[in-house]
């Protein structure tokens, strides 16, 4: 099940990569504001929620330990699925997820160290399996690179809504997956039920994923940001990569204790999915996505406008360029019509002169 969720996982990272051309990659890298401000929210805000949700409830060190870390991760890549399902600014997102997760090979494991130590023992910290979070990091950064390198080589229209496809399919199956997952119960070993918790554990984990995109919201409308960027970066800084400790909780504990540790992960994966989709169905009603809102809802999700977008932004720059050379040509025209004109006259002027002088001889 771990091989065939990593596959899932580097297919919808490098389909929703291979989405966006490299054009539009290399303008958000240019647009410093938007990208600060989702590193700041993921890599400042997301963490320090985690730790005085863990610190002000005092939870146990198995709940507490993956929260951190789930907090404490980058950008989920789920993320960008959302960003391309309602069609907010996935440019942007695919940037941040890039970002992020390339920041998060040192920004996590320090981040993970600071608060853990603040408020477990050295002993939790070395229970930590290290190997494991960075291989889940390293499969994302393999995606991201396979499907940037996709969309540089094969740079059309429909590789494009080919790769989108694939993505879409990868998130929906990774999806199905987390569900059946979390229904599981552990009596035969396997995976807990994700419900059979207290409620400390539900307010505990729910508290950074909810607080975490209202700051975000208001952070974003703050500093003016355009309204599909900041749906992206709420979308990125509130889903985080639930997968790293997942991958963790599997191979550090056994038993009741990974029945503890693996629901901290399942729950805030399918809180953050709930509370995402509606914020994202709201953000697409007041317009504040690519996507029309008086378009049907099933048009939408079947449709990437980021796509329809380099389309018509294709089509404007040959229209301008068209326009161009027909005000060029007709001004060529003009110039030699003039200059045949001008011509003419002195013509006219050199026989009327021949004229006179044969008249004056006669």
């Amino acid at each position: 099940m771990e091989v065939i969720s990593f596959v899932l996982l580097f297919f919808l990272i490098g389909g929703m990569s291979a989405t966006v051309k490299i054009r539009s990659i290399r303008a958000k890298i240019a647009n410093y504001k938007a990208l600060l401000i989702g590193i700041a929210l993921q890599f400042f805000i997301m963490p320090f929620l985690g730790f005085l949700v863990v610190k002000m409830l005092n939870m146990d060190p198995i709940s507490g330990l993956m929260l951190l870390i789930v907090t404490s991760s980058p950008g989920g890549s789920f993320s960008n699925w959302w960003c391309s399902l309602f069609n907010a600014d996935l440019a942007l997102s695919v940037t941040m997820t890039a970002c992020s997760t390339i920041l998060s090979t040192f920004m996590l494991p320090l981040n993970l160290l600071l608060y853990a130590q603040l408020v477990f023992s050295e002993a939790v910290l070395k229970n930590i399996d290290w190997g494991v979070l960075f291989l889940s990091l390293g499969i994302v950064v393999g995606g991201i690179l396979a499907g940037l390198f996709a969309a540089w080589k094969v740079d059309s229209v429909k590789f494009h809504k080919a790769a989108n496809l694939t993505g879409n399919v990868a998130g929906l199956s990774l999806l199905i997956i987390s569900f059946v997952v979390s229904q599981e119960d552990d009596d035969g070993g396997g995976t807990p039920n994700v419900w059979h918790q207290s409620a400390t554990f539900y307010i505990g984990v729910a508290i950074p994923c909810v607080i975490g995109l209202v700051i975000a919201i208001i952070v974003c409308i703050f500093l003016g940001v355009k309204k599909p960027e900041l749906v992206a970066i709420s979308v990125e800084c509130c889903y985080q990569n639930t997968g790293i400790a997942s991958s963790i909780a599997l191979t550090m504990y056994d038993g009741s204790e990974e029945a503890t540790a693996i629901g901290v992960p399942l729950f805030y994966g399918l809180l953050e999915a709930i509370l995402l989709g509606v914020f994202c169905l709201v953000s697409w009603q007041l317009n504040w996505t690519k996507a029309p809102r008086q378009e049907k809802i099933c048009v939408v999700l079947l449709t990437s406008y980021e796509i329809e977008e380099e389309i018509s932004k294709f089509h404007a720059d040959h229209d301008i360029d068209l326009e161009n050379v027909e005000v060029e040509v007709a001004a060529d025209f003009q110039v030699e019509g003039d200059e045949e004109e001008e011509e003419e006259y002195e013509e006219d002027e050199e026989d009327e002169e021949i004229s006179l002088a044969n008249h004056d001889g006669l």
